[in-house]
């Protein structure tokens, strides 16, 4: 009898096949795609906290644009569900392809100017320019007395 129950209990488990589809590189891509994105968020938030003036605004304004990049443009390509530009490829939609491809190309590099602009200010490597008008001061010397 417990040879019986043995053997039921083997046919319900399933058979794990040897190479698991998760665990492919392709499967793996758009996981570390958006985690990458995440990241980058939470390192730029915490530069952006002891930042002063613009520089917090273009390292948020640039990670926010690359999470955006790698988080949804980059795996939904990946996906196939944004169609895809291929010079001479098929595509079934030329107009929706090449408008997606141009949103991509302007979130990533709008993207990474902005974060390596934040950055270099951040750091001192990129000084900004302050164009501070200069006031004349008005000399009170030059009115005539009242006596």
């Amino acid at each position: 009898m417990l040879k019986g129950l043995r053997d039921d209990v083997y046919s319900s488990v399933m058979v794990i096949p040897v190479s698991l589809p998760i665990a492919s590189i392709e499967a793996a891509r758009p996981v570390f795609m958006i985690v990458m994105g995440a990241l980058l968020m939470v390192v730029a938030w915490r530069l952006a906290r002891n930042a002063e003036g613009w520089t917090g605004r273009f390292m948020m304004a640039g990670a926010f644009l690359l999470f955006f990049g790698y988080a949804f443009l980059i795996p939904m390509y990946e996906a196939e569900k944004i169609e895809q530009f291929f010079s001479g490829g098929h595509i079934h939609s030329s107009s929706a392809a090449v408008g997606w491809h141009a949103v991509k190309l302007v979130v990533m590099n709008a993207g990474w100017l902005l974060f390596g602009l934040g950055l270099g200010l951040h750091s001192g490597l990129i000084h900004p320019l302050h164009f501070v008008k200069s006031v004349k001061q008005k000399n009170s010397n030059n009115h005539e007395s009242v006596a």
